[in-house]
């Protein structure tokens, strides 16, 4: 499976974007990770593909909207009331099963491109 990330960019401290990530083919879960300078890849959320049921991590709780595209095999990641500490590389990832462990990055074999979020105070 081939993940292509789109999106992202620019935003002013509570603004709004939206990244999107298509895949080439069926997966079990998708997700979003973020990887901020200096830091480690941390989980932002995740979808299972099959009855749409979300995870989210607490630092985006009530803020972020992970949805899929059913016909488009994409999955968005709205972003709204944006932060400074939201500012990373964001990637999508998938795997064709879903794991409890939706939240460990080493459980996902495919990975799209990152593309960069930037939030400025």
């Amino acid at each position: 499976v081939q993940l292509q990330a789109s999106g992202g960019g620019l935003a002013q401290a509570g603004g709004s974007l939206r990244v999107s990530c298509a895949a080439s083919g069926r997966t079990g879960v998708m997700a979003w990770f973020r990887q901020a300078r200096g830091k480690e890849r941390a989980f932002v959320a995740a979808i299972r593909w099959g009855d749409g049921n979300t995870r989210y991590a607490d630092s985006v709780k009530g803020r972020f909207t992970i949805s899929r595209e059913r016909a488009k095999l994409t999955v968005n990641l709205q972003m709204n009331n944006l932060k400074p500490e939201d500012t990373a590389v964001y990637y999508c990832a998938a795997r064709l099963v879903y794991s409890v462990q939706y939240y460990d990055a080493e459980q996902y074999a495919f990975w799209g491109q990152g593309t960069l979020v930037t939030v400025s105070s």
